[in-house]
């Protein structure tokens, strides 16, 4: 695996490099395999480069792209805690996505419920032929996207949760967490997150200073403190980070 670290000195320079990693990805596995499975993080870090995927700038193969989440919490699509409904507004409404290409966890069915859907249909959409009986599919995306919170977090695996533990499983549901919203989630887990192609960790370096030199330089004990120590991927791991 190969790691890419982009330390940015400005929002533009965060926005325009991360939208250079989707843009890179999708057309790569386009020509490799005909379409792109993307997985969008929620919060507020990716909203601009949402945005400027929407604006076209970057020629997206929207008709080849199949949208999925790394999480969701455990609310309806029109709540405005919703990852979904974050990513429709500055994103899936503005481009051509072909109709049933942007597959949503549907959060009101319970985080429970809804983790057991998206696991199917991430199953059968996803996984490549013959794979569909292993633990977790190799290469299950072609992008994740993730973000990392002050506690270093990622995607709703918070530290100390048994969802770390999780081997056997793409999603699981994932407890209230102690920082807010204080709702259920679900989360993809870390052995779908290191099977994926590219891995992205998008995220803000205010506030999270500590967090981000104890991941970034190694320090003794960070995977056992920050979950997102614990990420990696098949072939590329992205770190973005702004000012």
């Amino acid at each position: 695996m190969m790691r890419h670290l982009d330390m940015c000195e400005s929002r533009e320079e965060f926005v325009f490099t991360a939208a250079q990693v989707v843009h890179e990805a999708a057309r790569d596995a386009v020509a490799k395999r005909g379409r792109f499975l993307l997985a969008l993080s929620g919060g507020s870090t990716p909203g601009p480069l949402y945005e400027e995927l929407a604006r076209g700038e970057f020629r997206m193969p929207w008709e080849k792209t199949h949208v999925f989440f790394s999480d969701e919490r455990a609310v309806p699509p029109d709540d405005a805690r919703s990852n979904f409904h974050m990513a429709r507004e500055s994103l899936l409404d503005r481009v051509p996505l072909p109709e049933g290409h942007v597959h949503r966890i549907k959060g009101e069915l319970g985080a429970a419920a809804a983790a057991d859907a998206y696991e199917a249909e991430v199953r059968e959409v996803v996984a490549a032929p013959g794979e569909q009986g292993s633990l977790v599919p190799e290469a299950v995306f072609d992008l994740v996207l993730l973000g990392m919170g002050p506690d270093g977090h990622t995607a709703s695996l918070f530290p100390g949760a048994p969802t770390l533990g999780e081997e056997a499983r793409c999603f699981v549901a994932a407890p209230v967490p102690a920082l807010e919203p204080h709702v259920e989630r679900v989360t993809m887990t870390l052995p779908c997150i290191a099977s994926a192609r590219r891995v992205a960790v998008l995220t803000g370096a205010k506030g999270k200073r500590e967090a981000l030199e104890a991941v970034l330089g190694g320090a003794p004990g960070a995977a056992e403190r920050y979950p997102v120590a614990r990420v990696s991927a098949a072939e590329r791991l992205y770190w973005i980070v702004r000012p």
